[in-house]
């Protein structure tokens, strides 16, 4: 969700001397608590998706990443690397980590795995290099990303993490306000030493309590949002608490209320500390997040979705309603995704409201489609932009690439395209098996429980506590790519995915096409699936990829709870799409080597050369493997 909301009257001033004006971007980075989220997969959400509700004359680029520790962050090339090339002089860059880098209790992850490494400890393997010291590597991580955002001529604020809704007698407990002081672990030349514990005067194991001391040190402006929140939630009281701010699973992540209320708080204490001066807007007024919609772009059937927040504070009269409207009629609101109609009303009362509401556009014409939607509060009128595009199924050549992933990790492709093959990080295959006797399929597979799946496993094969969300760095990925010579255009993913052994098996699905997998797009997600119920994974994206981009898909397992032996489950993976092909396109496969090519007419007819028109291309490669394609020559 990205609004801009310009200052016409200085615009005004400095285009009429000439002078061209840039608005400034606000950054976010951290972890999931500021993450984007689809609303169509989740009902999480992240502070920092509404952060732009309560700016003007700014632009947020809210790049929090599920699962990011300040190391991981900074290290892996999809995420520090990728914002800082967005980043530009007069920008802002807001820096929030903590509820990662508290992995290991507190011990650095990299220490800890070359101390087992030398040790000859198989725990190696498993465990979390996200950790970091509070006292060390983490203040190091953040020190060089404020130092490297300064260098751009960013400025950077540190801002404290949300706590977490650990309540203990109406208060958030230390551990919630990220000071593990209670309860920590050591790393010493004899080993690791659990059920460590200091004083509350003894900070050295505080993760806010550091990161401000990093901003004392180096004069970076500090928001003390761990504080801030503490006092929210135990405004609330734990139950309703965790009833009204929280997503609903466990004591971190939030609601689209929580997020929005963290959002305004955090812009309110920028206001307080002269940041952002002239941009901070937490008026009484009421106010709809986004201000203009894209929904995208879908196929003829499909209906696209939107969220949109409505929030004000304080506002007078008390009580009252909120109409919104669709002018035309071509999109359907709806207050619960369950009636939708071309006009809907919103009831507030007590001067406040954090409501959201939702907005789809069915997909008929091939065209894009605009519509204006108002939202009337009283006096006061907002009109938001929605727009969409209808896409006709593309043309060419049919490519389709499948896994069946029932003995082996092989796969059959036809049509123009390379095939990345399935590939691991930090996981492997335990075996191919059916996941169990009461194994159920989703209706018309034609499957039953004697059906083999491929069952995957993490190296060192026991689950960790503790784990909550995706790990950065464990993932099964499948990819294709573009032929020289071709546009190929993506209509459809689809899979089957299970856990097996336990109802803890956790997984979020990703699809990106960039090269360094920066800016993925959520696809599917499940918490705690039922033991060997397959899932079918099917969506219709609309992907286009140039010659030489690759389409990966990524599956990030994690359990709920410790646990030995719990697999997730994956069959028959596939990409289906089509090519324009030009000439001289061949089919060939990543990590196999043609034997011999072969060319055919329509009719079956061997052919010397390839000729004008359609040809059916036979290639049998070095491992025995063949594939067949049609292209156009």
């Amino acid at each position: 969700m990205k609004k801009i909301k310009t200052l016409l009257a200085s615009v005004a001033v400095l285009v009429g001397a000439g002078v061209s004006v840039a608005e400034p971007t606000v950054h976010t980075i951290g972890d999931s608590t500021m993450a984007e989220y689809d609303e169509t997969k989740t009902v999480t959400r992240g502070w920092g998706q509404y952060l732009d509700q309560y700016l003007t004359g700014m632009t947020v680029n809210n790049r929090g990443k599920n699962g990011a520790s300040s190391r991981s962050f900074y290290e892996e090339s999809a995420y520090w690397a990728s914002v800082k090339k967005q980043m530009k002089e007069g920008d802002y860059l807001v820096i929030s980590f903590s509820h990662n880098d508290e992995k290991n209790d507190g011990m650095d992850g990299e220490a800890l795995i070359a101390y087992y490494k030398s040790t000859g400890n198989s725990l190696a393997s498993s465990t979390d290099y996200r950790g970091t010291n509070p006292s060390t590597t983490y203040k190091e991580y953040l020190t060089k990303m404020v130092n490297e955002a300064r260098e751009l001529g960013v400025t950077p604020i540190l801002c404290g993490p949300i706590c977490r809704m650990y309540f203990t007698g109406g208060k958030i407990r230390r551990n919630g306000r990220h000071d593990l002081g209670d309860n920590f672990s050591i790393l010493t030349e004899s080993g690791v030493k659990t059920g460590q514990k200091v004083p509350e005067t003894d900070h050295s194991m505080d993760y806010p309590y550091q990161m401000k001391a990093v901003a004392e040190e180096m004069n970076v402006p500090y928001i003390d949002l761990t504080t801030a929140t503490a006092e929210l939630f135990e405004s609330y009281g734990d139950s309703q608490c965790h009833a009204i701010l929280s997503d609903g699973d466990g004591s971190t992540h939030l609601s689209a209320t929580g997020a929005a209320l963290i959002a305004r708080r955090f812009a309110s204490l920028c206001e307080e500390a002269g940041l952002l001066e002239g941009h901070v807007n937490v008026s009484a007024d009421i106010s709809v997040t986004p201000a203009s919609a894209d929904f995208g772009r879908g196929y003829s059937g499909q209906q696209l979705e939107k969220e949109f927040m409505v929030s004000g504070f304080d506002l007078n009269p008390a009580s009252g309603t909120v109409t919104i409207t669709a002018e035309t009629g071509v999109v359907e609101l709806s207050s619960d995704r369950t009636n939708w109609a071309k006009s809907i009303s919103i009831a507030y009362k007590d001067g406040n409201i954090v409501e959201r509401f939702y907005a789809r556009m069915p997909l008929t014409t091939p065209g894009v489609i605009s519509e204006k939607i108002s939202v009337v509060a009283g006096d006061k009128t907002f009109v938001i932009t929605a727009t969409g595009e209808c896409v006709e199924l593309a043309g060419g050549t049919e490519v389709d690439v499948y896994w069946r992933l029932e003995s082996d990790d092989s796969y059959t492709m036809d049509g123009p395209v390379i095939v990345q093959p399935e590939a691991w990080s930090k996981m492997y295959v335990q075996r191919y098996s059916a996941p169990n006797a009461n194994t159920t399929w989703p209706d018309g597979t034609g499957f039953d429980a004697s059906r083999k799946t491929q069952r995957n496993l993490l190296d060192g094969d026991i689950w960790p506590a503790g784990e909550i969300d995706e790990v950065s760095d464990r993932y099964i990925e499948f990819g294709v790519t573009a032929v020289e010579g071709t546009t190929l255009n993506i209509d459809r993913i689809s899979y089957y995915v299970c856990g097996c052994g336990g109802n803890g098996m956790c997984v979020k699905v990703y699809y990106s096409t960039e090269d360094n997998f920066a800016n993925p797009q959520l696809i599917f997600e499940r918490k705690k699936m039922p033991a060997n119920s397959m899932l079918d994974g099917t969506v219709t994206p609309v992907i286009e990829l140039a010659e030489g981009q690759t389409c990966r898909l990524r599956f990030y397992p994690w359990y709920d709870g410790t646990a030995s032996g719990k697999t997730i489950c994956l069959s028959d993976v596939r990409f289906h799409g089509y090519a324009s092909s030009s000439s001289g396109v061949q089919n060939v496969a990543i990590g196999k080597t043609a034997a011999m090519t072969e060319y055919y007419n329509l009719q079956g007819v061997k052919l010397n050369a390839p000729a004008a028109g359609v040809n059916i291309v036979k290639t049998v490669y070095t491992d025995g493997t063949v594939s067949t394609s049609k292209i156009v020559y």
